[in-house]
């Protein structure tokens, strides 16, 4: 019989929110001097996304990467508006986290973002402040599924093993998660991830 979890730690993007960088890339193609699909693909092909979402930069740094990339012509705080507004939450799964808040089981945000993701959902979604911690990427110099941040997970927990239930959309992030024995699910639909936190026990 599988143990029952004692801690749920969540994914953040494709898991409690959906996000669409195409948004950011027309927006900013509109400020700029490059066409929307050069701008998607300087974001998601260039290294510097990733060196973000690692905290090797301050966005100050990223924004005039992508201002120099894109010939964006607005200021900081316009790009971090245009930046941050690709989120939308995703109602079943905030409503399975405020479920679980409800049974005073402790849950966790364990994602791979950046700074001004962070700060426009903390302002937008009232749902984020209601974590017992967050693990995230940019915050620790590494990015899932390198070991180091599920490390940083049991630490922030305080628990090992089966005693952690993680939610994430990337296969290889949950298989990180399960070779530490953790369980898991990867999240296809939100009420197949709701009936697998059913099964385990965390919801009447």
């Amino acid at each position: 019989m599988q143990k029952t979890p004692e801690v749920v730690v969540f994914d953040l993007g494709k898991v409690l929110v959906e996000f669409d960088y195409g948004i950011a890339a027309r927006k900013i193609a509109a400020r700029g001097t490059s066409d929307p699909i050069r701008v998607r693909e300087f974001l998601d092909h260039s290294p510097l996304l990733f060196r973000y979402e690692t905290g090797l930069m301050t966005k100050e740094q990223f924004f005039d990467e992508v201002r120099a990339g894109t010939g964006f012509r607005g200021d900081l705080e316009e790009f971090g508006r245009i930046f941050g507004d690709i989120f939308e939450p995703i109602p079943a799964m905030v409503e399975l986290h405020a479920s679980l808040r409800q049974k005073k089981v402790p849950v966790f945000i364990f994602s791979n973002t950046n700074e001004l993701a962070i700060a426009h959902i903390r302002k937008n979604f009232p749902f984020f402040s209601n974590f017992d911690d967050y693990i995230l990427s940019y915050q620790h110099g590494a990015m899932k599924p390198h070991a180091r941040l599920y490390e940083v997970v049991e630490e922030k927990t305080g628990r090992r093993e089966a005693e952690i239930l993680y939610l994430d959309d990337r296969p290889e992030n949950v298989a990180a998660g399960s070779e530490r024995r953790w369980q898991v699910i990867l999240q296809e639909t939100p009420e197949r991830s709701w009936a697998a936190v059913k099964r385990l026990g965390l919801l009447g």
